[in-house]
């Protein structure tokens, strides 16, 4: 279940800017078109599971990179955000975007039908 206190909202907020901000920064070619939607730390700030989005490319060609760069955004956040722990980074595809892609094209073919 997720800890919606205005505590872990502010963390994961946090992270999130400063982890969109690296990468918008970072060289590798496969997150150009990468956009983190959001950021879920477990309650101990031990796990932090990065959301992303990409479009025009290949999802898996992303998540590739991140876990690659990981060590160093985690070296980032260390040295940028005040924390008891610096939390070991998950990198996933947001569902919520996929899925509103999904019901999107839904849509889309049942206008057509008509």
């Amino acid at each position: 279940m997720r800890d919606t206190s205005p505590r872990m909202l502010k963390v994961n907020s946090t992270l999130r800017e400063v982890l969109a901000e690296e990468i918008e920064r970072m060289s590798d070619s496969r997150l150009d078109m990468v956009s983190i939607t959001g950021v879920e730390t477990s309650p101990n700030l031990r796990h932090a599971t990065v959301y992303i989005d990409v479009l025009g490319s290949d999802a898996a060609d992303a998540l590739t990179a991140l876990q690659h760069a990981s060590h160093r955004l985690q070296s980032l956040i260390a040295r940028q955000v005040r924390m008891k722990y610096t939390p070991v980074l998950e990198f996933a595809v947001d569902p919520g975007v996929t899925g509103g892609e999904r019901i999107d094209a839904i849509l889309r073919s049942l206008q057509e039908e008509e």
